[in-house]
């Protein structure tokens, strides 16, 4: 029998990015369990793809009912994308009332970066230099895992990302401040190159960079400096976004901002390709003006109606407030995890963060990684984050329970008690 390994690499080329080592085989996915080609169940503690559980059987039906009637483009008339971009700006405010669908994150952050330099006529980007936003030409610009052929373009420029352990500017009270001050420096950069600020992106709970906890209000020295250069501010919801902060719908909210524009994608459609860039009217306009944009697949009938369905589910069955109540209840047994390489641990609704060092104190990517491994050994997923990838990351589908969080705990603290420094 060929060795899928060896097929994948023949089929697919080279370093195809994979999880674990081996990587898990899954064939089949229900509510917060996934299982691979033994037959072993895994308690998915990772997947935020899978939005409110995976393969939930409202979604699936919306999807296969829409599929039996009609799947086309939007360059016909479709009550389904307009009812679907009334009901999921409904949510936003700040004057967010107008969208373009399209199918992943990367062609949202794509399309949100060409709004804010047709609204500004800027072409400048400021980013956190320990981000992803997607892999587009464009957007894979902003981001740090692999720096572009060629080097970073000059009208881009990236900041320190906030830090738990490590703030910008040296301590936690002046973090904000300082975050700020190299959002100016930034900016007085780009113009000083002839660029011009054209918008400020950030996940606005800084998942990929380590879940950092801020306080409300800590963007407002940076959007002070970039209102003054005439820039945007793009909020990337792909990950914190449709209520699995608990408390909050979205992300901005839990920094308390008002973003320009707004990017969406993955939990959206619960795992069906979805995604969309929601802006004002006056942005939009520009964007419409300055570019002849046109998607096939964005918002076909049968994407919106997974989009809708999953608004359904999160609605119907509480999933906002579960991540809330649930969210709390797994962070108080994260904070019983013993081990001397836990540095800080951290969360907010259903988005966890572990910070792991050595005895030095420097960052422990070895650790995490073998934690990793070994959780997966004992069927538990999660994953790594952070500058030297040393943070695990735990972020289940919604509908995680409270004998959920006891599994992932409990298997944590055995992982831990497996792997000493």
């Amino acid at each position: 029998m060929t060795d899928p390994l060896e097929r994948r690499a023949r089929l697919m080329g080279p370093n195809v990015p994979t999880f674990y080592d081996p990587p898990l085989h899954i064939v089949r996915g229900e509510g917060v369990w996934l299982w691979d080609a033994r037959g072993r169940r895994y308690l998915d503690g990772y997947n935020n793809v899978p939005h409110v559980g995976h393969c939930h059987p409202h979604v699936v039906a919306a999807i296969a009912r829409q599929a039996g009637v009609l799947n086309t483009h939007t360059r016909y008339m479709h009550d389904g994308v307009l009812d679907y971009i009334e009901r999921l700006t409904g949510r936003m405010g700040h004057g967010l009332d107008q969208a373009i669908m399209v199918c992943t994150g990367s062609e949202a952050v794509d399309v949100a970066l060409r709004m804010a330099q047709a609204a500004t006529g800027a072409r400048g980007l400021i980013a956190t230099d320990n981000t992803y936003h997607g892999n587009t030409t464009a957007v894979a610009q902003l981001s740090t895992r692999r720096p572009p052929v060629g080097g970073y373009p000059d009208h881009v420029r990236l900041i320190p990302a906030p830090d738990a352990r490590q703030p910008v500017g040296g301590t936690a009270d002046g973090q904000a401040a300082a975050f700020g001050a190299e959002v100016a420096r930034a900016a007085a950069e780009l113009e000083a190159a002839g660029h011009g600020v054209a918008a400020l992106i950030i996940c606005p709970i800084f998942a990929n960079e380590g879940l950092p906890c801020l306080p409300h209000g800590f963007l407002d020295p940076a959007l002070t400096a970039l209102r003054a250069a005439g820039g945007l501010v793009i909020s990337d919801e792909i990950q914190p976004g449709f209520g699995r902060l608990g408390d909050v719908f979205w992300g901005h909210e839990a920094l308390g901002f008002a973003p320009d524009i707004v990017t969406l994608g993955k939990s959206m459609g619960n795992g069906h390709p979805v995604a969309a860039t929601v802006t004002r009217p006056e942005i939009m306009g520009a964007f419409r003006e300055a570019f002849g944009y046109f998607n096939t697949f964005g918002g076909n009938p049968v994407s919106v109606a997974a989009a809708d369905a999953v608004l359904d589910v999160i609605e119907t069955e509480g999933l906002m407030e579960n991540a809330a109540r649930v969210g709390a209840y797994t962070l108080q047994r994260l904070n019983a995890l013993r081990h001397p390489a836990i540095a800080d641990i951290r969360g907010r609704g259903l988005a966890f963060a572990i910070e792991l060092v050595g005895e030095t104190g420097a960052p422990d990517p070895a650790l995490a990684n073998a934690i990793t491994e070994e959780a997966k050994r004992r069927c538990v997923l999660i994953n790594r984050i952070g500058r030297q990838m040393h943070i695990l990351k735990i972020r289940p589908p919604l509908p995680f329970a409270p004998e959920h969080a006891d599994r992932l705990a409990d298997v944590l603290q055995s992982s831990f008690d497996t792997c000493p420094r």
